[in-house]
């Protein structure tokens, strides 16, 4: 069974910083391509960044020159760097693995998420 589970959200003030991981099991991760997504209460899930199995990453207009998504194939990890915070940016984030022809997520499980909330 294809399992994520997302960490290191928080509260945090504009400007600030989080990290977030996720970490995948039940799939052969370092094949895959891996997506950030995230929804904020409201709205639609959108995707925030992907990272390719060979390492380029793409990032949505909102989150260029502020977030850095990375991976780890030893750990089955994926990151999400998040700097300079804005309101917007509160959601609950997920990951999943994508499907880089159809830009759409792989797999119908997703984790808990993890919250974000930017506020002072």
């Amino acid at each position: 069974q294809v399992q994520f589970v997302e960490s290191g959200g928080g509260l945090v003030q504009p400007g600030g910083s989080l990290r977030l991981s996720c970490a995948a099991s039940g799939m052969a991760f370092s094949d895959y391509a891996m997506s950030w997504y995230r929804q904020a209460p409201g709205k639609q899930r959108e995707w925030v960044a992907d990272v390719s199995s060979g390492g380029p990453t793409n990032y949505a207009d909102f989150g260029k020159g502020r977030f850095t998504i990375s991976r780890d194939n030893a750990r089955n990890t994926v990151y999400l760097q998040m700097n300079s915070l804005k309101p917007e940016d509160t959601a609950v984030y997920y990951c999943n693995a994508l499907h880089e022809v159809l830009r759409r997520p792989i797999f119908g499980t997703w984790g808990q998420g993890t919250q974000v909330t930017v506020s002072s």
